[in-house]
């Protein structure tokens, strides 16, 4: 197998952003040329040895890459741990210490963690709870965590408990840990005990008990690691686990998105040829969210949700329907006919378990899977702030040709509007200059949604990035980055070169993706001589250039705005606020930011 290591210029035609505060520039990209195959599926990263962990569940391998050398990144070795179980699913580091998750090869039976140094030697292995998705290591630096999905079988015969296994690391001794080092937290509790009734149970046609149908997906800490905060994606709650000891404090429930609110509205239909994002009566949306980030903001914890949406369709039991296949109430929707309409809401998904319970047959209400939103919740999982319908306000402005695209098809315009939209799914929270950002991987779409969060109560958008080119085949690696499943923050004080990065995994092209972020970044990052740098940026206008230089400045869609030969500065004063591209002779580009 052949593999593509590659340092990336900026393409003006596949990036895209709006009303940018924070620099953000692509630098580097490693491609395992394995398509829609979960090439990179998530990543860590170990500080100590600037060394890379990404995924290849494509091919059951954990790739280590050295990234000390941005500008000369590369694979320095695999993991392989096709040995250990049917499929690698996540990878965690701490120190010389690598963590991997393996699924059993029935997926329904127990996994592993598995350990290994970061040169790739085996150091032990335990058992955790059925289909380890997700590993992750505490901030108090005393337990790695796996989310244990549990999903059932395809025909529904056997469906185990969804849990959490928490690995007491309190002797920093891998190769020292034994069975009796896990802990595992099961949801059993509510199979004798009342619970909320807006938790989703519903699973094998209502036969599911509670334990056995709770699905965790995504996790994440307060500060002090005395908490996690993991979110059940089908069941559309949020449970909240004590660390020390490990039990489980309680679950709440989400709740439902109101789609006729203002601000709320969504795009409903892949048969209707122009965007339509508008409010629809009577219709909700199931938060439903994948991955979660967690920050703290004047000594409270704060959960960021990436509302993707999940619906339980098995060959065994299946919950999903289109509304034009839905009886809907006369007495509720008088315009029926109208509304199951293809080009209206006719073809939208919603769910079959709610909105029919006054005589279960006719549905008053109507719920769909996600929102097609991030959320701010905080630690007793109440709901803070909701982005709306901003994701799709904002692809309809900067991607409307490519609107609501799907991840595996660059000629699929509003493919995804009868579905999950975007689908927003990856999420990472950290600190940039002083300020910190959220930023939310669109899984369908593709890119990344930035958002200052300085506010848990108004957070503000600041930019999407799209590292995508429609006009390639999706197949092709020049197509870009396609499927956005996870997005690691590096703060600066981790990072090899003092600027905080991103590590963005794309499932679908199979890459895995560098950017830089912050107000560090110069065009001198992408040579070997020190070629220019340019200050201050922002800027209100006038941009210094550290010697004279030849230069393009395109505004963000691509317009050239003016071409500047031998000066020194760049005079953008009476040009509009917001985001410009400067391209130098060889091709490399750098945003800035006029205010």
């Amino acid at each position: 197998m052949r593999y593509l290591l590659t340092l990336t210029a900026i393409s003006l035609f596949s990036f895209n952003a709006f009303s940018q505060g924070l620099p953000v520039v692509r630098t580097y990209s490693y491609h395992t040329l394995q398509f829609n195959a979960g090439g990179s599926q998530n990543s860590s990263y170990e500080p100590l040895s600037q060394r890379l962990f990404s995924v290849n569940a494509a091919e059951n391998k954990v790739e280590i890459l050295k990234i000390s050398d941005l500008e000369k990144s590369y694979r320095v070795g695999r993991i392989d741990v096709s040995s250990y179980g049917a499929k690698v699913n996540s990878v965690s580091t701490h120190d010389n210490l690598v963590a991997v998750t393996m699924s059993n090869n029935f997926p329904q039976a127990s996994g592993k963690i598995v350990f290994f140094d970061t040169l790739g030697n085996y150091l032990n292995q335990l058992t955790v709870g059925p289909n380890p998705i997700k590993v992750r290591f505490s901030p108090s630096l005393q337990h790695f965590v796996t989310v244990n999905e549990g999903n059932p079988s395809d025909d529904y015969s056997s469906d185990p408990m969804g849990s959490l296994s928490v690995i007491n690391f309190v002797s920093g001794n891998a190769q020292n840990l034994t069975q009796a080092d896990v802990t595992t937290i099961d949801f059993s509790r509510y199979d004798t005990t009342a619970y909320d009734p807006l938790i989703r149970v519903f699973g094998n046609n209502g036969q599911a008990s509670f334990s056995a149908d709770m699905e965790p997906q995504g996790i994440g800490f307060n500060s002090n690691g005395s908490k996690a905060f993991v979110s059940l994606q089908e069941n559309n709650a949020l449970a909240i686990i004590n660390l020390f000891p490990p039990s489980l404090d309680t679950i709440v429930a989400l709740g439902f998105k109101d789609h006729n609110l203002s601000g709320q509205g969504l795009d409903a239909s892949d048969q209707k040829a122009s965007i339509d994002i508008a409010q629809q009566f009577n219709l909700f949306g199931m938060y439903q969210p994948d991955e979660l980030a967690c920050y703290e903001v004047n000594g409270s914890t704060y959960i960021l949700s990436a509302n993707e949406g999940s619906a339980r369709d098995y060959s065994g039991y299946s919950e999903v329907e289109r509304i034009n296949n839905v009886n809907l109430s006369p007495f509720t929707f008088n315009n029926s006919s109208q509304l199951q309409n293809d080009t209206v809401l006719g073809r939208l998904k919603v769910t079959t378990t709610l909105g029919n319970k006054t005589n279960g047959i006719q549905h008053d209400s109507l719920f769909s899977f996600g929102t097609r939103s991030f959320s701010v919740w905080d630690e007793n999982g109440q709901l803070v702030w909701d982005s709306g319908d901003e994701f799709e306000q904002n692809l309809a402005l900067l991607q409307a040709a490519n609107f609501n695209s799907d991840y595996d098809n660059n000629s699929s315009f509003k493919n995804r509007s009868d579905d999950m939209g975007p689908q927003p799914k990856a999420i990472a929270v950290g600190e940039v200059d002083g300020n910190w950002y959220a930023f939310i991987g669109l899984n369908r779409m593709g890119g990344i949604m930035i958002y200052n969060v300085n506010n848990p109560q108004a957070p503000s958008f600041d930019s999407y990035i799209l590292d995508r080119d429609f006009s390639k085949s999706a197949n092709d690696t020049a197509s870009g980055d396609l499927g956005p499943k996870h997005i690691l923050f590096i703060p600066a004080t981790e990072s090899p070169n003092g600027i905080a990065l991103l590590a963005v995994s794309n499932e679908v092209s199979g890459n895995i993706s560098l950017y830089q972020i912050g107000q560090g970044i110069g065009l001198s990052q992408f040579n070997d001589e020190q070629l220019l740098e340019v200050y201050p940026n922002p800027s209100k206008g006038i941009f210094h250039l550290s010697k004279a230089a030849s230069l393009k400045v395109y505004r963000a869609d691509g317009t050239l705005v003016g071409t500047f030969s031998g000066q020194d500065k760049i005079d953008l004063s009476q040009e509009a606020s917001g985001l410009y591209l400067i391209k130098d002779a060889s091709g490399k580009a750098l945003r800035i930011i006029k205010k």
